[in-house]
């Protein structure tokens, strides 16, 4: 565990109507999580919650040049079946990141779990967009409360 990281966690769809509400919260969150002397985010890269939350780190980077992105992927095909601007906007956090890390080379059915256990093995705080208790980001938040993590649960 790292305890000047912190992994995001999230689902992929965000409703339309709560999206800037849920993005202002997403950048106060990692402003504290910096003062606080959080280094190193870690985002999975996914549609969604991963891309909100890759974005506002990039964007606060240039504010605070000391904090990194990693990009913690679970396979180097993960944009299989994504739109063109889905893939553009992926494209372009993946050139901007710190560092790319991929937990596999290719779409296992296990990929996503190890890519998010890894995320949270080298974190000490985790921020959640999680609204159902089963899925991705359900598994992930329960564990990382199961591993001890500071968790910071976002609402709308």
């Amino acid at each position: 565990m790292r305890e000047d990281a912190c992994c995001f966690t999230g689902h992929r769809d965000i409703p339309p109507e709560i999206l800037l509400a849920l993005a202002a919260k997403v950048e106060a969150e990692v402003l504290e999580l910096i003062a606080y002397g959080i280094r190193y985010f870690y985002a999975g890269g996914a549609l969604g919650f991963d891309t909100l939350a890759a974005e506002t780190v990039l964007r606060l980077r240039d504010q605070f040049p000391q904090i990194q992105l990693i990009l913690a992927l679970p396979n180097r095909e993960q944009t299989r079946g994504w739109s063109a601007a889905s893939v553009e906007r992926y494209e372009s956090i993946l050139r901007r990141a710190n560092e790319v890390i991929y937990t596999s080379e290719h779409y296992t059915r296990g990929c996503m779990q190890r890519r998010n256990r890894f995320m949270v093995d080298h974190s000490a705080v985790c921020v959640a967009y999680c609204t159902r208790a089963t899925g991705g980001s359900a598994y992930t938040l329960q564990y990382a409360r199961k591993v001890g993590l500071r968790i910071l649960l976002l609402s709308a």
